[in-house]
């Protein structure tokens, strides 16, 4: 059977989102090489609405929990910043709970998107709970 997708990153709220939707595992052919997940960034606003295909490997799930502990402490962050893949930027508004959102695609269309979103703290207990589910889902390889 088939795992249903997650939405892995959800932030929405006053007309806008940002998602990323886990699609499932693709299994990788190739001897050595690392399955990944495939997903898509979803960005929807009553301006632009699109969608970005996506990767992730592990790691980037890992990354993801530690880019949630440094937003959930008040910091700033950049997510797969550094990678060829599309990198999610969030920076929080210190006088309210609204954040600015950056979808980047560093490689294909070099187009980045920036909505703003409210984020509650209770977001946060949603956040890490779409990530355990992902984790579950399908964990890395070796676990």
């Amino acid at each position: 059977m088939a795992e249903e997708p997650i939405d892995l990153i959800r932030l929405e709220g006053e007309g806008n989102s940002v998602v990323l939707r886990i699609t499932g595992r693709e299994r990788r052919e190739h001897p050595g090489r690392t399955d990944v997940l495939a997903g898509e960034f979803r960005i929807d606003t009553p301006f632009v609405s699109g969608g970005l295909p996506t990767w992730l490997l592990p790691g980037d799930l890992r990354q993801w929990q530690q880019a949630l502990d440094l937003l959930d402490a008040g910091q700033d962050i950049a997510w797969r910043a550094d990678t060829r893949a599309p990198g999610l930027f969030i920076e929080r508004d210190q006088d309210d709970d609204r954040c600015r959102v950056t979808v980047r695609d560093h490689s294909a269309s070099l187009t980045a998107v920036t909505v703003t979103v409210p984020l509650a703290d209770a977001w946060f207990d949603d956040a890490y709970r779409r990530l355990d589910l992902a984790l579950e889902t399908w964990p890395p390889e070796g676990n």
